[in-house]
This record gives C-alpha cells, structure tokens and sequence, in this order.
C-alpha cells in the first residue's frame, strides 16, 4: 500500500466530526490491547447497554448458481463446492422461518439471495416477503446483490429496514478477492439504499489474506460514509473446501478483537455484528469481541450455506456472560 491515507468518495463524505483516515485507524491497531478494549468498551457505554445483545436470523431465500467469482463464496457457479443452485424460497416457508426465528428470540430477520443483482420481478416477490416478515413484528433486512434505480425504493415502501451490502476488504485487496465487480459498484448500490431512506448494514470480511494496512483501509472506508452504516457486521472468514480461500492462513485472533475494537470507537453508534465465522471461535474470543463492542450476532445454526453457532449454544454462553438478548440495545 503506498499511502495511509484515505479520503472519503465523493458520494459518501465523513459523516464524523473528525475524518478517519487509514493512519488514525491503524494507530487504533497499534495501542496496547488493554487500552484498545478500554477506550473501545466506554465509547460502547456512552451509546448502548453493555449487558445486552441483539440477536438477528439469516436464511438463504435463494440459494447458489450466483454469477460471481467472489473468491470465499461457496454459492459461485465458478467453484466446485456441492452447493446446490435452488430456486427462490415460496412465500408461505419465508414466513414459517421468521415465526421461528422470532419465537427463538431474534429481532431482525435477514433475507440473502445468490444474485449478481435481483431482476424487477424478484424485487417484486421479495417485496412481498419483506411485507409479510414485517406484519410479524420483527425487522427486516435484505442483501440480494446490486441493486438498480427504483429498487431500493420498491424494497422500502414494503417495509424494508435494512439493506446488506457489504464492501469486504480494502480497496487495494479487493481486485485480489474479486474480478466481476467492483468496489465502486458496491458504492453505488450503497448510495442507492440510502437515497431510499432504507439503513445501511455494511462490513466486511477478515482473515482473506489482507495486510493490517487493508483492515484499518475498510474500517476507514466504513466510517467515513455519510452516514456510517447503522449495521456493521464483522466476518471472520469461513473457509470452504472448492474456494479459492480454502486454505488461506488464518488471522490471529487477538488481531480480529483489535478490528472489533476499531469498528466500535470510529463508528460509536453502530450495531457491530460479530457475524460469519463464530463456530471457530472460543467462547473467550466471542467474550472478547462483545468487550470490545459487538452487540449483536447472527442466531441460528446455519449462515446461508455455512455453519453458524447453535442456539442451544449461544444460549449458554449468553448466560455465563450475563448477556441478556435485546431488540433495542441502544440507551
């Protein structure tokens, strides 16, 4: 990387005070631990309650057969993973895995879909999915891809919350990790569910071979959007066999509490997932992670087509912890 310095893209300006660039984040990086956790955990005191976590669900309303090279995806049609291309979800089990989810005690259900970009029909029907979860009480959240003009809105007008789209990694690691879009084109899409009024839910991916300099580009990136996503999940790399990313060294696990850390004090009033990747994680690492910040997670025992902590699981560790799931965490 030749410079450690980033500036805001001209569609999505600081929306802090004080611009973040890649050395102010990196020197988040460089404090010692324990005063990384301490700053980290009483910006997390000033905006939410520290003993609670929200719990969200994702399931996969259309899974494989996606068009991309997505180097750690198991749904491209590109890699040889034994994921099976489906059509979407119908309507009537959509509704039966978020009355499930709900009665588990989620309060946001997400809806993933293996597309490039969803075509006017789809958008359609899942509109009717959005609708439909929302009447249940819980939120709704949405990551389909790219989306084109007039979706977003579509989305929103049938009670969409929250749009997923996440920017994965650093601008210089991106072209390492994908070929068939672009970082920008990820912008676009982004500025479009904001342009709706629909909130942001925006991370990315750690542990794809990035350098320090690229975590603390993505969290740069992230926290100088205007305004910085309202959900920020933090995935830990799930290595499948058949991806590119199958046998990419892992990252330290004191390293990814640091990324948790800096999410939390440049970005005070976001939801901070800790997301992907949790069932290689210890239970002191996911302790860590809440310390630092994160106040919500994924709950159920599937992520798309991924392995994901159990409940029965994170029900225990919740309790050991004193954690109490909340839908509202913030004070």
């Amino acid at each position: 990387m030749e410079s450690l310095e980033i500036h805001p893209r001209s569609n999505a300006p600081s929306a802090n005070k004080a611009e973040w660039t890649v050395l102010t984040v990196k020197k988040l990086f460089e404090k010692p631990f324990m005063d990384l956790l301490y700053e980290a955990q009483n910006i997390h005191r000033e905006h939410f309650k520290p003993n609670e976590i929200q719990l969200s669900t994702l399931v996969s309303i259309k899974t494989g057969g996606c068009p991309e090279d997505c180097a750690y995806c198991p749904q491209s049609v590109r890699f040889n993973t034994g994921v099976v291309d489906d059509d979407l979800m119908k309507l009537e089990d959509v509704v039966q895995a978020a009355s499930i989810a709900k009665a588990n005690g989620a309060s946001r259900f997400c809806m993933g879909a293996a597309w490039r970009g969803p075509k006017d029909r789809d958008v359609a029907k899942v509109a009717e999915m959005v609708a439909a979860v929302k009447s249940l009480g819980l939120e709704t959240c949405a990551t389909l891809g790219l989306l084109k003009n007039g979706q977003a809105e579509i989305l929103k007008n049938a009670g969409l919350d929250y749009y997923n789209h996440n920017i994965d990694t650093s601008s210089d690691h991106y072209e390492e990790i994908i070929s068939t879009r672009s970082q920008d084109d990820r912008h676009v899409t982004l500025q479009r569910v904001r342009d709706a009024g629909v909130s942001v839910c925006c991370g990315g991916i750690i542990g794809m071979g990035e350098s320090r300099d690229d975590r603390a580009e993505m969290i740069a990136q992230l926290a100088n959007m205007n305004p910085y996503p309202q959900s920020v999940p933090i995935n830990n790399l799930v290595k499948v066999q058949g991806t590119p990313m199958a046998d990419v060294d892992g990252i330290d696990s004191i390293e990814f509490v640091r990324t948790i850390a800096a999410a939390r004090i440049s970005m005070p009033k976001a939801m901070v997932r800790l997301s992907a990747g949790r069932t290689d994680m210890s239970d002191e690492m996911q302790a860590l992670c809440f310390y630092a910040g994160a106040n919500s997670v994924f709950y159920g025992e599937k992520l798309l087509t991924t392995p994901n902590a159990t409940s029965y699981g994170d029900d225990e560790l919740f309790a050991r912890l004193g954690l109490a799931p909340s839908d509202d965490v913030a004070l």
